[in-house]
C-alpha cells in the first residue's frame, strides 16, 4: 500500500466527509478491506486533490454523478453531506438537482431530494424559500 496516496487520501476523506466517509470505510473492513483502500487511494487521494475544481465544485459533480446513475442514495446521503461541509448551500444542492430533471427524469431527482430533506434536516440546513420563476 503506497502511504502517500492512502495518507493523502483519508485527509481528503475527513475533510470531505467527516465521520460519515470514516464510517463507510469501517464497514467494509470486515468484507472487503480493499474495496476502502481503493476509495481512499484511488478516489480520495488521486481523484480528489487533482488541480482545475475546487472540492464544491467536485462535490457538486459527485452528487449530481450520483442522483443520474440512481439507486444510489447511501452515496448521496454521505456526499450531500459532503457538499455541506465544503461550503455548498441547501439551495444550491436543490437547484443542481432540479437542473437534472430534464436529463434523468423526476423519479432519480426526487429520491435525491429525498435524501437531501433528510441530511438537511439532520443538519438543520433546511433550504430557504425561493422565489418559483415566472410566479410572484
Amino acid at each position: 500500500m503506497d502511504q502517500t496516496r492512502y495518507q493523502i487520501g483519508i485527509e481528503q476523506l475527513r475533510k470531505i466527509d467527516g465521520v460519515g466517509g470514516e464510517k463507510v470505510i469501517e464497514s467494509l473492513k470486515t468484507i472487503a478491506p480493499d474495496l476502502g483502500n481503493y476509495i481512499i487511494e484511488f478516489a480520495f487521494g488521486d481523484i480528489y486533490p487533482r488541480p482545475g475544481l475546487t472540492l464544491a465544485e467536485r462535490e457538486l459533480i459527485t452528487i449530481t454523478s450520483l442522483l443520474t446513475a440512481g439507486g444510489c442514495e447511501p452515496q448521496l446521503d454521505v456526499h450531500i453531506n459532503g457538499a455541506l461541509n465544503v461550503g455548498i448551500l441547501p439551495e444550491k444542492i436543490i437547484e443542481a438537482f432540479i437542473q437534472c430533471i430534464p436529463y434523468t427524469g423526476f423519479p432519480k431527482v426526487l429520491n435525491a431530494v429525498t435524501v437531501a430533506k433528510k441530511v438537511f434536516a439532520d443538519r438543520d440546513a433546511l433550504p430557504h424559500d425561493q422565489p418559483v420563476p415566472g410566479k410572484r
